[in-house]
């Protein structure tokens, strides 16, 4: 016996956003699908419509029945405007984005509420609540949705909504939830924080001047600036940050942002604090943890002649350490931890998934990783093995090559990696990369491989 698929469901499931995983991922093409195998899908409810944007069909169906604006539907029995704002046609087809806000306007008129919604199962131990203004702000990032949504009484301080809205370069959205002045102080903060994770200097200077405190202390996560080190973020908005009042000497998990800039590599910072007036006052292991950064080698040398025990503790945590300096492109730093003893051929046990740094990566992965080109160079003139595989079994010349096309870091694309792990004897056989990047093919042909799978 066959169950027979119903359309409508299927399309309801394919068209909005996966609960299963990231709310913002997933394309059109299984919806697509079966509205051009079902096309009288879209007009069967005014569920489907609202998924489509399709306000004169939005309307048609208030008309017959106004109480239609909150009826729920749908195998996931969710009410229209919910539909609207978790479709997936909201977010990935633009040319729709007048018909959305017409028809979210009729069914707002209708009666529908702009704080409905669902609860995230999925999400555990406690179900989150995912907000309409949610979808809109935070997952579509559709700036007249949103506006309309606010307009009519959605609130700006959904968790979901603070903590999601600020994931682009694009600060429309952004400006019109802080606009509404109803952010409260640790929301404004949650968004600063946010905006670190996207190293964007607009909006980090936009949230500044518009009231955002860098040194709140929220409920969890890092201060600001602490936060800013951690993602690694540029001196300018590190200098935003000052600016505006951030502290680096207050304390956060028992570590101040300046003993977090040394344990990154950020000797840059250790000096903008210095030439900034901020004392720092490091303790123990960390003062040659500093002296390292900043490459100051008498003062490495002083301590180590002294105080043993401290290299020791170098030493112990030199998977980190190491990665973390090669990671920032401090090449004099992690000439200064070498020469202390530490391994090139440590490995950096817990990885690191924001920078997608698998575990079990050695500092080479790393730096291949990130386009640190000149510690490339030391680090392979150092002895470290060009050939052995990170965690998830990607070698450095196979991250190297995916830097070129594949990675945050735009500004650093260059095959300049590539061609000194191929000239220090990097196998290449088996290793796949992206196709059509001219000056990658020649040097693999140059050097007598062939990358493709």
């Amino acid at each position: 016996m066959t169950t027979s698929v119903d359309p409508l469901a299927a399309f309801i499931e394919a068209a909005c956003v996966p609960l299963v995983r990231g709310h913002a991922s997933g394309t059109l093409e299984a919806a697509d699908a079966i509205l051009a195998a079902h096309p009288a899908v879209a007009t069967r409810d005014i569920h489907a419509a609202a998924i489509l944007g399709d306000d004169t069909a939005v309307r048609r169906f208030l008309e017959r029945d106004p109480g239609s604006a909150t009826t729920m539907g749908g195998p996931r029995g969710w009410d229209a405007l919910t539909h609207l704002c978790f479709s997936r046609y909201l977010r990935l087809d633009r040319t729709r984005a007048d018909g959305f806000v017409r028809a979210a306007r009729a069914l707002l008129d209708a009666g529908a509420s702009a704080n409905t919604g669902f609860y995230e199962l999925n999400h555990q131990p406690k179900p989150e609540f995912e907000s309409v203004l949610y979808g809109a702000a935070g997952v579509a990032h559709q700036a007249e949705l949103t506006h309309l949504l606010l307009a009519r009484g959605a609130d700006p301080n959904a968790d979901e909504v603070v903590y999601h809205a600020p994931e682009t370069r694009d600060t429309a959205v952004l400006k019109l939830l802080v606009e509404t002045g109803q952010l409260t102080p640790d929301s404004l903060a949650l968004m600063l924080i946010r905006k670190h994770d996207w190293h964007d200097y607009e909006g980090v200077k936009f949230l500044l001047e518009h009231g955002a405190d860098p040194n709140r202390k929220r409920h969890r996560g890092f201060r600001a600036i602490h936060h800013a080190i951690a993602r690694d973020n540029a001196i300018e908005i590190i200098v935003l940050l000052l600016d505006h009042g951030a502290d680096p000497t207050l304390a956060e998990h028992g570590m101040s942002a300046v003993a977090i800039a040394a344990r990154r590599g950020r000797g840059d910072l250790l000096a903008l604090f210095e030439r900034r007036g901020v004392r720092i006052a490091l303790e123990g292991v960390d003062r040659l943890i500093a002296a390292c950064a900043t490459n100051d080698g008498v003062t490495v040398r002083a301590i180590a002649r002294r105080e043993p025990t401290l290299v020791d503790q170098v030493r112990a945590q030199s998977g980190e350490l190491l990665a973390q300096f090669a990671g920032v492109g401090n090449t004099d730093g992690v000439r200064q931890l070498l020469d202390l003893g530490v391994d090139v051929r440590v490995v950096y046990r817990a990885g690191d998934g924001y920078f997608d740094v698998a575990k079990d990566s050695m500092a080479l992965h790393v730096a291949a990783w990130r386009a640190q080109h000149g510690t490339v160079r030391l680090l392979v003139e150092r002895g470290a093995p060009v050939d052995v595989p990170d965690g998830q079994g990607r070698t450095p010349l196979a991250l190297a090559i995916r830097a070129c096309v594949d990675s945050y870091w735009a500004d650093r694309r260059s095959p300049e990696s590539v061609a000194m792990l191929l000239e220090a004897g990097a196998a290449a056989h088996g290793v796949a990369f992206p196709s059509g990047y001219a000056e990658v093919d020649a040097l693999l042909r140059r050097y007598g491989r062939d990358a493709r799978p």
